[in-house]
């Protein structure tokens, strides 16, 4: 693992670590490791810091709907899915967009405040765009699991084993 991979890994895992945390846990300079990470920003490796919130416990938006829809395009000339997709990223409502081996091409993530709305996205936005054949709408009931966090409340039993 060279320097570069092993502060990305910290990041990864922490954000919110201190350029002299990095420095400490790696050996480097607190000079180097500023030198590295502007370079991944620079370079557009990092592109932004964000904070990672359990939509179940946020008030503001545990009511939002959220929706993945699979949709089959036909591919322009010259730009493949490439054209489409520009299209589909845009809308504000889009939050994730994905090309897709197998029965589908395109997978999007979408956020509504109500079925009503994500309905009407899809109807009125998605499925009228020029090279769309179908769509299919999945809606998102509840988030286990998303990008290796666990959202649920997990039992543990606070007792200690025994052994014989």
């Amino acid at each position: 693992m060279n320097d570069t991979d092993e502060i990305l890994d910290l990041l990864r895992e922490n954000a919110r670590l201190s350029v002299e945390d990095i420095s400490a846990m790696t050996k480097k300079s607190t000079e180097e490791v500023q030198a590295i990470i502007k370079k991944l920003e620079d370079g557009g490796i990092i592109m932004k810091y964000a904070a990672i919130i359990n939509p179940e416990k946020d008030d503001i938006h545990k009511d939002m709907v959220r929706a993945e829809i699979e949709i089959q395009v036909t591919p322009q000339r010259n730009k493949g899915f490439d054209a489409i997709a520009d299209r589909i990223w845009r809308f504000p409502q889009v939050k994730s967009l994905y090309l897709m081996s197998g029965g589908y091409d395109l997978k999007v993530i979408i956020e509504g405040e109500t079925l009503k709305e994500v309905a009407l996205f899809v109807s009125s936005k998605l499925s009228t765009l020029e090279g769309v054949r179908s769509t299919k709408t999945h809606f998102i009931l509840k988030t286990y699991k998303e990008n290796d966090i666990v959202y649920v409340e997990q039992d543990r039993d606070s007792r200690e084993g025994v052994t014989a």
